[in-house]
């Protein structure tokens, strides 16, 4: 077994500063189902990974440092079927979620793409295949 065994991407984890908004962002915004809840932790299913939640700072691996103000961490990209970017973009709307930019067609990259960000600053990206 090697490096060269890996070859999916099953978790990711965010880490958080604003742990309770983040959490009902996900949760009650995206409405993403709940797989795993404990204290200083949640874990979303998305298809075959898990997103998941946890407070920035010291923990038994590593103190994750201070985050940049008003800078992102990580982008994610979820992607839908074509005629499911304008029905997302309006429902986040109708949220209050700010938008960074509407749905916008990327010939150069063969996607639909909607862009906004949750309450770390992390951009968000629903995206179809055109």
């Amino acid at each position: 077994m090697s490096l060269s065994e890996i070859h999916s991407l099953d978790h990711a984890v965010l880490l958080c500063t604003r742990m309770a908004e983040t959490t009902a962002f996900y949760r009650d915004v995206l409405r993403l189902p709940v797989e795993i809840e404990r204290e200083n932790w949640i874990s979303f299913r998305i298809g075959a990974t898990l997103l998941s939640l946890r407070p920035r700072g010291p923990w038994s691996v590593c103190d994750d440092g201070p985050r940049m103000p008003g800078s992102a961490a990580m982008q994610l990209a979820f992607r839908v079927p074509p005629a499911a970017v304008a029905s997302c973009h309006a429902e986040l709307v109708s949220q209050g979620v700010p938008i960074l930019r509407g749905p916008t067609d990327l010939p150069q990259w063969g996607h639909r793409t909607l862009f906004f960000r949750d309450p770390e600053d992390n951009i968000l990206e629903i995206y179809a295949e055109i």
